[in-house]
């Protein structure tokens, strides 16, 4: 059987969920697919992260998020996003994804989805809303031994590395935290990073415990470094000085991820070459071809700090006026 809904939203993020919220005031029937489960990206943040944004400006749909704290937490924001989605009824198909995006009659598109159990859905619209997020594909190093089992792409929390030599790749904020944390749980803590020095851009009340941490030479610093090759035990890092091989029983490189644009490509959306970002108006959302429409952070390409909660929650009024 085919469904028959006036808008396909893939991805149920923040701003998925915000742009459905929109739709649904505006009378417009969608339905949301998502690979995983509802806010997957949070769940993928460290267990103890708390955001950089305020708790209004990561709300969504009109619904206040109130907490006894500055900031929110990972878990003040998964309760919060499941108490909005249920509050709205908004329609979620999780851990179902998209295979295919296809052109039918009168100007509509026809979505074919399968479920983990490999059940096929298949939906038929007049617009789709691409809102597939920030945790898409690793941004690899591309160096040997960067597929051993002790190289992970994101950082849950350090317990599993107590009393282990441990290497975070990055000086960004996703970087920051996990030095932190794997230090906090007793690990041997070696930052590496490209640039002289942290990211400007690290969190405000975070900065100056990692500075402390470095300076007391708690957790060791490598900049103007990049790793060259992984082993078993060992990161071989290259750096004004040459080599260094660096002890490292875990490796954790936070350095980022590319966004997922598979499917925008297969409809015929252009990608900017250097910066990555799909072809669209940044009034509208539409995407060159009619009834394609991005949401959230898909619009920033590579550069994903471009556009977080607070600026891409806003997308889904913009899709509806269009």
């Amino acid at each position: 059987m085919v469904e028959a809904v006036d808008a396909v939203v893939i991805g149920a993020g923040p701003c998925g969920l915000a742009a459905s919220i929109s739709m649904q005031r505006a009378g417009v029937s969608n339905v949301i697919i998502e690979r995983d489960c509802l806010v997957s990206g949070i769940t993928q943040y460290p267990t103890e992260m708390s955001f950089f944004s305020t708790a209004e400006k990561i709300s969504i749909g009109g619904v206040p998020l109130s907490i006894a704290t500055a900031k929110p937490s990972r878990r003040d924001a998964l309760a919060y996003y499941r108490t909005v989605a249920h509050h709205f009824g908004v329609r979620v198909h999780q851990f179902e994804t998209v295979d295919l995006l296809e052109r039918v009659a009168d100007e509509r598109w026809r979505v074919t989805s399968h479920t983990r159990h490999g059940t096929e859905r298949v939906i038929e619209t007049g617009a789709v809303v691409m809102a597939t997020g920030y945790f898409g594909l690793p941004n690899r190093l591309g160096v040997p031994g960067e597929q051993l089992p002790h190289v992970h792409y994101r950082f849950m929390e350090g317990h599993m590395a107590y009393d282990q030599d441990v290497v975070v790749v990055g000086g960004a904020n996703s970087a920051v935290d996990a030095a932190l944390e794997l230090h906090r749980a007793g690990a041997r803590v070696t930052l590496v990073h490209f640039r002289p020095s942290l990211d400007a851009n690290v969190k405000p009340w975070v900065r100056p415990e990692i500075e402390a941490r470095i300076h007391e030479g708690s957790i060791q610093a490598h900049y103007e470094c990049r790793v060259v090759a992984i082993e078993p035990d060992v990161v071989v890092v290259s750096g004004p000085d040459g080599d260094l091989r660096v002890p490292a029983t875990q490796v954790y490189t936070m350095t980022g991820y590319l966004p997922e644009t598979g499917l925008l490509e297969a409809v015929g959306v252009p990608i900017e070459p250097v910066s990555g970002i799909p072809a669209h108006d940044p009034l509208t959302m539409a995407t060159p071809v009619a009834g394609v429409y991005l949401a959230g952070v898909i619009a920033s390409g590579l550069s994903a700090n471009r556009i977080f909660i607070e600026n891409g929650r806003d997308h889904g009024d913009a899709i509806v006026q269009h």
